[in-house]
């Protein structure tokens, strides 16, 4: 009769745990990040007092963008596989949540050109999104073994 080395039983359990888990961490720590961003950025003030901060429209803005941003790729991480195209998408949605957040508090503050090199970055970021989605879905050719 042959029966399993604890060792391989456990790490079995713990594969077969370990992806729900980590499932569920992503989802709910995603989702929580996304509904207080939303919330510091959207209605600033009200977040302030709620979470007992100093009010400062625009540092509640950019703190909202942040963390829609984490929320994004927390969430994003439960269904795309590749990590730079999850970081990229991430990074994307923070930053242009972060240029708009100048764009819509210049008076509070910053420099004029802000939101346009801020902008500017997410456009990169954007190319580089686009590039990482476009390599992801091409096969890669196989040598031909003929040639050569």
């Amino acid at each position: 009769m042959m029966t399993s080395h604890p060792d391989s039983v456990t790490a079995a359990a713990t594969r077969r745990l370990a992806q729900p888990y980590v499932a569920t961490v992503l989802a709910v720590a995603g989702a929580g990040m996304l509904a207080t961003g939303i919330w510091a950025w959207a209605a600033p003030r009200s977040f302030a007092r709620f979470v007992a901060f100093p009010y400062h429209e625009h540092f509640l803005h950019d703190l909202g963008a942040f963390q829609i941003g984490i929320g994004v790729t927390l969430l994003l991480a439960l269904v795309w596989r590749d990590a730079a195209t999850v970081a990229l998408a991430g990074f994307l949605v923070a930053n242009s949540l972060h240029g708009v957040s100048h764009a819509m508090d210049l008076d509070l503050g910053g420099r004029a050109s802000d939101p346009y090199a801020i902008g500017a970055v997410s456009l990169l970021v954007a190319a580089a999104l686009v590039l990482r989605v476009r390599q992801r879905r091409t096969p890669t050719p196989v040598p031909d073994s003929q040639s050569g």
